[in-house]
């Protein structure tokens, strides 16, 4: 059964490889952007030209109620109804504590967290009516943290403990998983040699992942796992185990 899936962040990097798989698997996507305009149009007219009609582009800044809200309905009329959910877009950059200041508070917060509640809370009965699911990109530090990201991991952390409340509030009409990533991308920001060394010290099959890899995983929860609900699925080589 085709399903309609609503990507946020979809534009680049992990949202586009999800949105090409899933489309690849004969999903219909709707592709959410903010700023990325170029690459999202340009996205969306390979789709199109591999089967018509199959993807959406809009443009919404998720920090923006309206607009979220807007971005929620258009979705749902794009195709008649929703199926899924990817709440894959998020802002990350250091936090030092004794610099945060409000403004950075609200953006990482509200782009990791507040976004993706408020999208799902828009969703909600629309997911219900068809049996729909959710599935949030989380990432491994939301465990332990990551020096020097204090709000972006805090952010993170909220979202796991979303995923499992709205499980439970959504249950049993609307799946909710999340999805840990470890050390699929370098940052857009230059990392030095030597931090990629390090990570890669301490990830047991040795190398970065892929988008994918989370692609693929995305794809399992939203087609194949119909017995899951409120877990998370950790894809990182195994960096885990070397914290």
């Amino acid at each position: 059964m085709q399903k309609n899936v609503l990507i946020t962040g979809a534009a680049k990097r992990i949202g586009a490889a999800c949105a090409k798989y899933l489309h690849s698997q004969g999903c219909n996507v709707f592709l959410h952007y903010n700023t990325s305009k170029a690459e999202a149009l340009q996205l969306c007219f390979d789709l199109n030209q591999i089967r018509p009609d199959s993807a959406y582009i809009m443009q919404a800044n998720l920090l923006k109620q309206d607009e979220l809200e807007a971005l929620a309905a258009e979705a749902c009329a794009a195709w008649g109804k929703i199926d899924v959910l990817v709440n894959n877009a998020s802002t990350f950059y250091p936090t030092v504590v004794a610099d945060v200041t409000e403004q950075q508070w609200n953006d990482l917060m509200g782009s990791n967290l507040k976004a993706p509640f408020f999208l799902a809370k828009a969703l909600a009965k629309h997911l219900a009516d068809n049996k729909g699911s959710i599935v949030n990109i989380v990432d491994i530090h939301a465990d332990r943290g990551l020096k020097d990201f204090s709000v972006y991991c805090m952010a993170k952390a909220g979202l796991v403990a979303m995923t499992k409340i709205l499980a439970k509030e959504f249950a049993p009409a609307v799946r909710v998983n999340a999805i840990a990533l470890g050390a699929i991308l370098w940052p857009e920001e230059d990392l030095p040699e030597a931090s990629k060394r390090d990570i890669l010290q301490r990830i047991a099959l040795g190398h970065c992942g892929e988008p994918d890899d989370i692609a693929k995983a995305l794809w399992f929860l939203t087609k194949h796992a119909e017995y899951m609900t409120g877990q998370i699925l950790t894809v990182d080589g195994g960096r885990t185990l070397f914290y």
